[in-house]
């Protein structure tokens, strides 16, 4: 792949130009909004001038609505040999670009899963995909030059390809980001009214629990318009749950004790569903949960401390596979969890400890 013309420089695409132009990729960028791609291009994403000749791919990066109409107008400019775009909800561009009989043998879907609560060029990363999967949706009329393109895009960018049927994965979405979102909105939702001084006890469970709900509204109504029933039918599976929660806890709260026992086991049961559930979510690409512990550090508010704790972990020969941070603004410390392999955690904790740092 020699060169890519990227149209829609936000979050994603941003990123993806960034990935591109890191592996020597020559890119072009392209956006209805002329500030967002001038920001686009002055980090370094890309060139704002017109492709000279027909480029090799072309990366639709707008909203799932729009993709159909930017797919008609790019192959109707004849400015790609393939294309392929990376909305959040594949069966109705899919749908779209059959009814505008766009020349679907040269496009092939696909979504990229990653991203942040943050949105625009200004919160892209070249990093952004890194061991992500990347979902591409073709079709028995996908040209195999087209899905091989798809995946020179997805191996550039660091990402992992998964080959899925779009309302299959449209499905997956619905349940592991699309209603997760509405959920974290609605518990946010109870804060907005609240006093004050019980907001100002939130901990970091309710951080991370709500993170998502920081995003962009516009851009969630886009993404849930596009994949709404799917949504609606997860939301209404949940709310039996909540309905059976709400059942459980009111008869805990009750003065007989059969009906307080009730509700407890109504209640755990709830608990360990979930806790079973998390449990299968993985932790990295291609391992689990289980293989992974926690070391907690305390970590001071002074400039450079948190590159010198990586520094102290990798003199350890460790690699920190994940990290969380826990800090409030105006308070002195927080809290840095790094996750290692388990076989790991003892070395780490003692090279820590010696170095000065303390540890949960």
């Amino acid at each position: 792949m020699k060169d890519v013309l990227v149209v829609g420089t936000g979050l994603i695409g941003t990123s993806v130009a960034l990935a591109l132009k890191a592996q020597g990729v020559g890119v072009y960028v392209r956006d209805s909004d002329p500030v967002s791609v001038k920001i686009a291009s002055s980090l370094g994403a890309g060139s704002m001038e017109e492709p000279p000749k027909k480029v090799d791919l072309a990366v639709v990066a707008v909203p799932p609505a729009l993709v159909a109409d930017v797919l008609v107008r790019l192959q109707a400019e004849d400015v790609a040999r393939h294309y392929t775009d990376v909305a959040s909800v594949k069966a109705r561009p899919q749908q779209d670009a059959i009814a505008l009989a766009c020349d679907n043998a040269r496009y092939v879907g696909g979504h990229p899963m990653a991203g942040s609560e943050r949105s625009g060029p200004l919160a892209a990363r070249a990093d952004l995909f890194d061991g992500c999967n990347w979902v591409l949706t073709p079709t028995s009329e996908t040209d195999t030059d087209t899905l091989n393109a798809a995946l020179q895009l997805v191996a550039a960018c660091g990402a992992v390809p998964v080959l899925m049927e779009a309302a299959a994965h449209d499905r997956a979405v619905g349940l592991v980001s699309h209603a997760p979102h509405l959920v974290a909105s609605l518990v946010a939702s109870l804060l907005e009214p609240a006093d004050e001084r019980m907001v100002s006890l939130a901990g970091s469970g309710v951080r991370d629990l709500t993170r998502i709900a920081a995003a962009d509204p516009g851009l969630w109504v886009d993404i849930l318009d596009a994949n709404a029933l799917v949504v609606a039918d997860l939301l209404e599976e949940m709310s039996e749950g909540l309905d059976d929660a709400v059942m459980g806890l009111r008869a805990m709260g009750a003065t007989d004790d059969d009906k307080r026992s009730n509700g407890a086991r109504i209640v755990e049961d709830l608990l360990r569903r979930g806790q079973a559930g998390r449990a299968r979510i993985p932790a990295k690409h291609g391992t689990v949960p289980e293989q992974y512990e926690t070391v907690t550090v305390m970590i001071g508010d002074q400039p450079g401390e948190l590159a010198r704790l990586f520094t102290d972990a990798s003199s350890a020969g460790v690699n920190v596979e994940d990290v969380h941070l826990e800090h409030s603004a105006g308070r002195p410390t927080g809290r840095a969890q790094l996750s290692v392999t388990r076989d790991l955690r003892e070395v780490l904790v003692t090279t820590l400890h010696n170095r000065g740092w303390r540890h949960h």
